[in-house]
């Protein structure tokens, strides 16, 4: 009898408990300010350029809808949760394009150092991506669309970076 009375205290195999949810919330939420902050950058990116470099412009448009899309499927999981979705961005993005405005005004908005401050935002963004999908208790549908966006963000990642090594 002691046996079938411990099997009653198991948790369900596939239903995350409410402290999963919660931490899953708050990882979807990191990436979706993550977002917010590549969506602000390029637009901050986008106004500093200068006219010979207006060849940027369609590329960072397409990153800031791939960073809107990507915040729009992470929404759709945080209201499975019953969460809200952060709209603001991540403090250290602000103070990023903080640096970036002092930044400016010392070495002016040359297409390379627009492309490594892009560059440095991709490389943030990586890094939060990575971190997501290394958590151990992330259920395997979030990590498996973490990882996609990863990926996908990889690809801009490396795009940014070649046009910036061209630059050298």
């Amino acid at each position: 009898m002691r046996q079938s009375s411990q099997l009653i205290f198991l948790k369900p195999l596939n239903k995350p408990t409410m402290r999963t949810n919660n931490e899953a919330a708050e990882i979807l939420n990191d990436l979706v300010q993550i977002n917010n902050d590549r969506i602000e950058g390029y637009e901050k990116a986008i106004e500093n350029l200068k006219d010979e470099d207006q060849d940027l412009k369609p590329l960072f448009v397409s990153m800031i809808d791939e960073s809107r899309k990507c915040k729009m499927a992470l929404s759709t999981e945080l209201n499975a949760f019953r969460e809200d979705t952060e709209e603001s961005s991540t403090a250290s993005g602000k103070l990023y394009r903080a640096w970036m405005d002092v930044k400016a005004v010392f070495t002016g908005h040359d297409r390379k150092s627009v492309l490594e401050n892009c560059e440095f935002g991709e490389d943030a963004a990586q890094k939060a991506y990575k971190d997501a999908s290394n958590d151990e208790d992330l259920p395997a549908n979030l990590k498996s669309l973490i990882l996609e966006q990863k990926a996908a963000l990889r690809q801009s990642h490396d795009k940014i970076k070649q046009l910036r090594d061209q630059q050298a």
